[in-house]
Formats: structure tokens, sequence, C-alpha cells
């Protein structure tokens, strides 16, 4: 079948690790079965993966991809939730010490056939097509938990979006304005910023740029190069919630201010398949749907990889079968 996989690893030029090509069947353990991949899309995190971020020399090589909508063996229209918890392990799954995802210990998405658990499938709306459900298990689940399990936010507050143009920060520009957020956003992209108020953002600003009034919330994936400028963008008992740090992290931190002004840092990892579920039923019921950059066949991944290291996409990049 044909996959995208990483077969070595390349800190300084990702790409070349790259290799789209042959590779056997995926195999099949008990309790699991095989989704036909109708849409796949791309994600840092695979980007990461070429670097050797998560995964050992003895599991290459190792198809990529996290996200995916598909058909599965009885002909079902599914949804892949890519954590993958312990077999045994009850309640919130993003939770499990073990957890991992699709292309960490297991073959990803990014192939004409995928081996999930069975209990990972959920079914598709008929409303969503599959390019626009393989862009929600990843990048829109995320930006969901940041904002309403994570971040618990209430309709009328003032969001800080770091970065516009992100999958996650698109993502959390829709939902957030959907359910009645004040929410602004940052970038460097004169573009973005304005595409960034076409999706629903009350203002945009330059990087780093200093706000009109503080906020209640931060939501950062960012890291390094927008921390500081997160910390101090909070009104006393606001809140930061991470869920990446596509710049690395932050050795300073801004410890003094956080402790002073008595600031929340509160994680965020994926979401659970209950939370896919109700993202799922939101974008059917709403009409809202995942920004996506471009669309291009799974053979010309190679290109839409480069998009994403180049930094020029403005939301999702889906691979099609």
């Amino acid at each position: 079948m044909l996959a995208v996989s990483a077969v070595r690893f390349d800190r300084s030029d990702p790409l070349a690790a790259l290799e789209v090509g042959e590779r056997p069947e995926p195999s099949v353990p008990d309790g699991w079965t095989t989704v036909t991949v109708r849409a796949a899309s791309l994600n840092h995190h695979d980007l990461w993966s070429l670097q050797g971020v998560g995964l050992r020399e003895e599991q290459l090589p190792m198809v990529l991809g996290c996200d995916a909508a598909g058909v599965d063996e009885d002909g079902n229209e599914v949804v892949v939730h890519s954590v993958i918890s312990d077999p045994l392990w009850r309640g919130d799954e993003t939770m499990d010490p073990g957890r991992s995802l699709l292309s960490e210990r297991h073959p990803g998405t990014f192939a004409d056939r995928v081996a999930v658990p069975r209990a990972n499938l959920v079914p598709k709306p008929a409303e969503l097509s599959f390019e626009a459900a393989a862009c929600l298990p990843t990048a829109w689940l995320t930006a969901y938990r940041m904002l309403f399990a994570r971040g618990g936010l209430q309709p009328g507050s003032t969001v800080l979006v770091q970065g516009a143009g992100g999958g996650v920060a698109t993502a959390l520009i829709v939902l957030g304005s959907r359910a009645g957020l004040r929410v602004w956003v940052t970038s460097r992209s004169e573009a973005k910023r304005a595409r960034a108020l076409e999706l629903g953002a009350a203002q945009a600003f330059e990087s780093g740029a200093r706000l009109p009034e503080r906020v209640d919330a931060v939501m950062e994936t960012v890291g390094k190069a927008t921390w500081a400028h997160s910390v101090r963008s909070l009104r006393p008992g606001g809140k930061i919630v991470i869920a990446g740090a596509t710049s690395g992290a932050d050795p300073s931190a801004e410890l003094a201010r956080i402790f002073f002004l008595q600031l929340s840092v509160i994680g965020a990892t994926m979401g659970t398949r209950p939370e896919l579920e109700r993202l799922l039923a939101l974008c059917a019921q709403t009409g809202v749907r995942p920004v996506v950059d471009a669309t291009m066949p799974l053979e010309e991944a190679r290109a839409g990889f480069q998009a994403l290291a180049d930094g020029g996409v403005f939301g999702k990049v889906v691979f099609t079968r």
C-alpha cells in the first residue's frame, strides 16, 4: 500500500527523512480493526517525528499521520480518534501515563489503510466531508479542549490566541468566536492577521504588540517566541492554556509575574473520545467547518510537508485517497 513514512531522523532537514512509497499492510492486533483512509490531515507532530521527537531508531520506518477519516471494515464512515491508551485504562485517556498517538508506537494514518483499536472509531456525521472530518481529531480537538474543558471559558471572556495561522490557532478563532468569546490574535504576517479577522477574530495585532487591555486568558501553542508577551497580556487572576511550543521552551518563564499576579498555567493535550464526539456534533449542527489551506493527493505529501515547514500554511493541509 502507499504510505508516507519517516525512514530516518534529520534535525536540520526533516524532509530529507521523508519517504513516499510502498509499505506492508498494517498488522491488526486483537481488538483492533482497519480503516481505509479517505482523508488525513497534517500536523506539526509529523514534522517533529522526522526529527526524532517521540520515536526511536529501532521503530523506523514509521508511517506518519495522527488524523484520518475513512471507511471501516463494515462499510461505516468513521473518524479515527488517535489517542491510544492502555486497554485496561479507565477514564480520561489523555491522563494515561502510557498513552501514545498513532505514528508513535503504531503506524499512522498517511497510508491507504491504518489499524486502530475498535474503541477509537467515531461515526462520521453525514454533514461532514471526509476532508473536514480528518482535520478534527488533533488540531481542532486540542482547541476544543483548551477553550472549554481545560480553559473553562465563558461567553464574553476576552481570549488572546498567539500565532494566527496554525491549525490549532485557526480552530481556536473559529470555535471561540462562535461560542461568544471575544477573540484577539497575534501574527507577524499582515495577511494572516487579515484572514483571522475574516474567521471571526475581534482584533488582530502584530506579534508582541501592546494590547488595549489585559485579557482573561491566553491560548498558547508557540512557546519561547511569545511566552513573555502571553504572561504580560493577562489580567490578574488570568490563565494561560498551553498545548504546544512550536518555537521551543522558554527557560525564563516569567515566574515572578506568574506568582505575583496569581496567574494560572494550564496544560492541555489532545482530547477524549467523548470530546471528539461533541466536536463532531457541533460542526454537524452549526455548520462550523475547519479551515483548510490545501488539499492534495497522498502521493504529493512532500509538498504539504514543505509548506508546513516553511510556515506559510493558514489552517490545515489535507491528504486524500
